[in-house]
């Protein structure tokens, strides 16, 4: 099959509308993550603890969907969102960064559907584990490379797949806010508010779910990903808000209801998809089919979004000369096929390694929020420049309000960084460090020297963090 150096990402000829992104946004955010939250909140704390981390959750995350609004509309020459913002922002290595982190937090999310899928399959197929046994790693080795397959000959209606599966995944959990409120008892209710006694402190209780939060949300800006397709540039930041809020409404009505159906300790020991243990105490066996069916419908949908938009970063990195050019061909089909390659290579390779985590489903969701946290503090760092007039483009200042806002994600990101706690931080320099010799490999075909003073001491901070961070898997320091 011949391929073009020149060629468009999938998608390209069709400019993109509020409802479309919106759509996309919305795709993107509710996936297999929705369907955990019960036990991941219930683990970690009670009501109490619940209602305040969904407060942090949803303001700093509203003031990230802001940021990207406001980027959208004063940066409207930079594309491909998150990656674009930290290179405008912070220099060609940094970005570069951002683009890997970014990129890599999808492919690892992706291998949490797989599991979460395995997991629900398990309830009636012993064999599978929750997700993590032999046999679910080659089932979710075979779908990963199905889907491989499969969107390598193109998905020309990817968006408008996206758009029904989308409404598809919506219902089942709307049905179980619903069953769960009329099913509701007051007393499990405030039982469960101040949490059970494994809980901890509440400030214990709120960090523990940070990471659980972060990558529910993830897709808030799916929209500015596919920025360049948008038939106008305001039209990103009017879905981006519109995904955000209907979304946010959703994630937070799960988790509260599920804590007046069961003790928060049974539902801590339900297994994955929890929602679906949840339902079937609430209503019985149908309620756990109904949920099961929901789930593997939502996989289907957000993996195909995902996979798409985590080729398309890798893509246009390359089209900016930031990664190497053979990440910029595309086949006929115009689908990225090389990108596109990579992404399910990286997906395969942390599948694998889930085999050795405790709980495969809880590290691969917390790794992906890990990664993702420098990507979203490098773009919330370049709005508060933008707002401060140092960022490019007219370099007016913004207002108060868009400067407030800015410093807010900023600070937002920055506890996200302080909640994750050292250990995903050098786990996810065991992926950022390698990931420069793409770097390296770019800068040689423009016949420029590897790296300047700066990037150099960004690179030895890398590499030095990842040794750190083999060493300390392999001595048993931490584990996952």
């Amino acid at each position: 099959m011949s391929t073009t150096d020149e060629a468009p990402a999938a998608g390209q000829a069709a400019k993109l509308t509020v409802p479309t992104l919106t759509a996309m946004v919305v795709g993107s955010m509710v996936g297999a993550g929705v369907f955990s939250l019960p036990r991941r909140f219930s683990e970690e704390t009670g009501v109490a603890g619940a209602l305040i981390a969904w407060a942090v959750a949803g303001t700093g995350m509203l003031m990230l969907a802001f940021v990207f609004q406001a980027l959208a509309v004063r940066r409207p020459d930079l594309d491909a969102g998150v990656y674009a913002y930290a290179k405008a922002g912070f220099g060609e290595y940094l970005g570069f960064f951002s683009a890997v982190g970014y990129w890599a937090s999808a492919c690892v999310g992706n291998v949490t559907y797989w599991v979460l899928i395995m997991s629900t399959i398990g309830s009636v197929a012993p064999a599978l584990g929750e997700g993590d046994t032999a046999l679910a790693i080659v089932l979710s080795t075979a779908g990963l490379w199905a889907f491989f397959l499969l969107i390598r000959r193109g998905v020309k209606e990817a968006t408008a797949i996206n758009r029904i599966v989308t409404v598809a995944k919506i219902i089942p959990i709307l049905v179980f806010i619903v069953l769960a409120l009329f099913c509701l008892k007051p007393h499990v209710f405030a039982e469960n508010f101040g949490g059970a006694d494994y809980a901890g402190s509440l400030f214990h209780q709120v960090r523990g779910t940070m990471l659980a939060t972060v990558f529910v949300f993830l897709g808030v800006e799916g929209a500015s990903v596919y920025s360049r397709h948008a038939k106008r540039r305001e039209d990103v930041g009017r879905a981006t808000l519109l995904g955000f809020i209907s979304v946010f409404c959703v994630f937070a009505s799960v988790t509260v209801v599920s804590y007046g159906i069961l003790p928060m300790s049974e539902i801590a020991e339900l297994r994955q998809p929890s929602m679906a243990g949840v339902l079937e105490a609430a209503v019985g066996t149908w309620g756990r089919v109904f949920v099961s069916v929901g789930l593997i419908v939502s996989v289907l949908g957000a993996y195909l979004a995902w996979t798409l938009m985590a080729a398309e970063v890798l893509f246009v990195a390359a089209k900016d000369d930031d990664m190497p050019r053979f990440l910029r061909r595309s086949n006929r089909a115009d689908v990225p096929v090389p990108a596109l390659l990579m992404t399910t290579a990286l997906s395969q390779i942390v599948l694998v390694v889930t085999a050795f985590s405790e709980d495969a489903f809880n590290f691969a969701l917390d790794l992906t929020s890990a990664l993702s946290l420098v990507p979203f503090l490098l773009a919330a760092g370049y709005a508060v420049k933008v707002a401060a007039g140092r960022g490019g483009g007219d370099r007016s200042p913004g207002t108060g309000r868009e400067l407030t806002i800015s410093i807010l994600a900023t600070v937002y990101t920055a506890f996200l960084l302080y909640a994750a706690g050292p250990k995903y931080l050098l786990v996810s320099l065991v992926i950022y460090a390698p990931s420069s010799v793409l770097f390296v490999m770019a800068r040689r075909e423009q016949n420029r020297r590897p790296f300047s003073p700066g990037e150099a001491v960004i690179l030895a901070v890398s590499v030095a963090g990842a040794v750190v961070g083999v060493i300390a898997l392999a001595a048993g320091w931490i584990s996952i």
